[in-house]
């Protein structure tokens, strides 16, 4: 527990985590209780942001290979090189390069294989449409090369967003941050396709959540469902922890601005009125594309198809029951925990089921994880364990493609070491989950609850009595344990929020209560 003249200062993770004091032998030891305090520029945020930025740069170093030629000289090199980036081939293959226009205007299958319209949802597909707006003319390579570094200035803007939005969300813990900004997985896949986006707009929307704004947090929801499908998922682990607390009119306020900015985006694209008002076959791309999408790389169905020989024809079905079961059981622990969870421990276990059920695992799917990992489980050595075996598939996917393409063993990964490389994602990511939901089940080892905190990205759920509870809950409050750590009213940005929490009767803990902090005299 801190103490009072701590209260103020924000924590530090030199002194918390042995892995950051020994990282911090690099830049002079562990930091001092007043280093960074907001008494120079040096604040954390800005200290974060900068340093986001960096490693972005060091990412898109790691692709000049591929920007000096190997994306234009056949698969093989670009594969070979692990400098892969899927936004110049999409300049040409798209339409951008020929000015077509994305979702009305089918693209010619010569140049699509046959794909015919964007498979991309509306709002990423205006984001590659702006790029390519500020693409100047030349040659098809050099427009390419051009078209990737003006997506990745975009796209740097929306990793410093990023960054912020971590630092931000966790008001005693902005260090947090640094997890995503130094995270090697974050800087190796930022700039292979237009992910990066949709996460800058999820984590703003968590932010805004946290500073108890629910509404403008739906909208900035649904503006990154409208890039990517997986923030739509964010709305679950809302709607658990809102019932259990009794601010379901939070939620449905959060849910409406979630509708409404989708809708907002997608419908002027959505219909179209020749022969009648239908869909319009350019908007379904996104969809009918990722359902008809086969068993493909990174999942656990490809080791499944490859070992036994079978396509697993109804793979949608399979995922969409292992993920109903999966969130059936994130219900569960929301609503049994002896103690509320935080809303980025259960966003992170949605998320992460989702990503361990799909039928595709793309190297750039970790960055929807990344944030949220930081935000859920801060804690330097298991997020790096995590990470490295993220490298490890980063890494192994580009070999086992060029394996693919040149047929030379001597070039590549085969089968059954690619396998092994998704084995080594799958159960690193099952270990941070496993640990997350340990951290949920005995609250006492969460790191974010040891300095007395509640919740502090949950918002209007921060320090909130529980109102609807079942099972080990149920016997939690009976033993008269406190709903939030202490006494006290909810704050977000200096200001009270709310009433405080009512006080329970003493009686005997149960087994995973945090004793209450106890208050602390006026300065």
């Amino acid at each position: 527990m801190r103490s009072s003249d701590d209260d103020d200062l924000p924590v530090r993770p030199t002194v918390e985590d042995e892995v950051a004091a020994a990282g911090s032998e690099v830049i002079g030891g562990p930091m001092g209780r007043r280093a960074l305090s907001g008494t120079s520029w040096w604040t954390p945020v800005r200290v974060v942001v900068l340093a986001a930025i960096v490693m972005f740069a060091l990412g898109m170093a790691q692709k000049v290979s591929c920007y000096n030629g190997a994306w234009f000289q056949g698969s093989g090199s670009q594969y070979v090189h692990a400098c892969y980036s899927d936004i110049p081939h999409l300049y040409g293959s798209r339409g951008f390069a020929d000015g077509l226009v994305p979702y009305f205007d089918r693209i010619p299958d010569k140049d699509s294989g046959g794909i015919g319209y964007l498979e991309y949802p509306v709002l990423t597909g205006l984001f590659m449409e702006v790029a390519s707006w500020m693409t100047p003319g030349g040659g098809i390579e050099h427009r390419s090369q051009t078209y990737w570094l003006v997506n990745s200035g975009m796209l740097m803007v929306c990793a410093a967003a990023l960054a912020y939005c971590t630092v931000r969300i966790h008001r005693n813990r902005p260090w947090d941050g640094m997890l995503v900004a130094l995270a090697p997985a974050f800087a190796l896949t930022a700039t292979i396709n237009w992910d990066l986006f949709a996460a800058a707009l999820a984590s703003a929307g968590l932010l805004l959540w946290s500073r108890h704004r629910p509404l403008p947090a739906g909208i900035l929801i649904g503006l990154a469902t409208a890039a990517k499908f997986y923030p739509l998922l964010l709305l679950i682990p809302l709607f658990l922890l809102c019932l259990r607390a009794g601010r379901l009119r939070d939620f449905a306020t959060a849910a409406v601005g979630a509708a409404g900015a989708w809708l907002l985006v997608n419908v002027p694209v959505m219909f179209t009125t020749g022969g009648g008002l239908h869909l319009r076959e350019g908007w379904a791309k996104f969809y009918t594309f990722s359902q008809e999408r086969p068993v493909d790389l990174g999942s656990v169905w490809l080791i499944i198809s490859q070992r036994t020989g079978d396509p697993i024809e109804d793979a949608n079905t399979y995922v969409a029951v292992l993920l109903a079961l999966a969130c059936a059981g994130i219900a569960a622990l929301a609503l049994c925990a002896p103690r509320r969870p935080r809303l980025s421990q259960l966003a992170f276990l949605v998320v992460a089921a989702f990503v361990l059920t799909n039928k595709v695992y793309s190297p750039q799917y970790v960055l929807w994880l990344v944030p949220l990992a930081a935000l859920a489980r801060p804690r330097w050595r298991d997020f790096l364990i995590w990470q490295s075996a993220e490298v490890v598939y980063y890494v192994a996917v580009w070999m086992h493609l060029a394996y693919n393409s040149s047929g030379d063993a001597h070039r590549g990964l085969p089968p059954e070491g690619y396998q092994l490389a998704i084995a080594v994602h799958v159960l690193a990511t099952l270990y941070l989950v496993a640990l997350v939901v340990r951290d949920v089940l005995r609250p006492e080892r969460d790191l974010v609850r040891k300095d007395g905190s509640d919740d502090p990205s949950g918002g209007v759920l921060d320090r909130a009595p529980d109102v609807f509870v079942l099972g080990r809950a149920r016997e939690y409050q009976a033993a008269g344990a406190p709903a939030a750590p202490y006494p006290g009213p909810a704050v977000a940005q200096g200001r009270p929020q709310g009433p405080a929490a009512p006080a329970r009767p003493s009686s005997p803990p149960v087994a995973g209560w945090v004793p209450p902090k106890p208050p602390q005299p006026p300065a």
